[in-house]
């Protein structure tokens, strides 16, 4: 079902950004492109050089490169590229930015720019998660027509346990596969 398909992994500051590496090896067994965003605090919790690795293409993080050549990464193009963005593990900031259209960074400006599905999976902490803020803004965010993969109920990195733990790369695929299935019916 993901064979071919053009996938956006973006991967925000949390804890859980170790399973990106996971999901990356898993989206490209089933064949499918990926192009990861990382921003700019998810680097504090996995390297650029373990998803480039693994995704088989230089990963994001900014507009401009860094070496000052000038080139530029075109969010636009990026936007029309995909079949679909994933966001996994997206942050409460994240979240946030999408819900009320901020854009300062890579990640948010291909968010706003895409014309294709959009699943976004948070990672948070239990009272993050729980917050009214951040449930309206997944109110938000479904109301603009964008599936959120519930998080998952379990001991969290603070030792607290409960909802807020990055739904599994094995459950995210899955929900990736239906979409494109019950899209290929349409």
């Amino acid at each position: 079902m993901l064979r071919h398909k053009k996938i956006i992994l973006g991967v925000c500051g949390s804890i859980a950004a170790y399973k990106a590496a996971h999901l990356v090896r898993l989206l490209i067994k089933a064949e499918a492109e990926v192009q990861v965003i990382l921003t700019t605090s998810a680097s504090a919790f996995i390297t650029p050089v373990t998803l480039a690795t693994l995704s088989k293409r230089p990963v994001l993080t900014q507009f401009v490169r860094e070496d000052q050549s000038g080139l530029w990464h075109n969010h636009v193009e990026l936007g029309l590229w995909a079949d679909a963005v994933v966001v996994a593990p997206a942050s409460a900031s994240t979240v946030a930015k999408f819900a009320r259209g901020l854009c300062d960074n890579l990640l948010t400006a291909t968010y706003l720019s895409a014309r294709c599905p959009v699943f976004v999976a948070p990672a948070m902490d239990l009272d993050m998660y729980q917050h009214p803020a951040v449930q309206e803004n997944f109110r938000l965010l479904r109301s603009y027509g964008n599936q959120l993969i519930e998080a998952g109920y379990g001991e969290l990195a603070s030792g607290l346990v409960g909802q807020g733990r990055l739904a599994e790369p094995e459950e995210i695929v899955q929900v990736l596969e239906k979409h494109f299935s019950a899209e290929r019916l349409v």
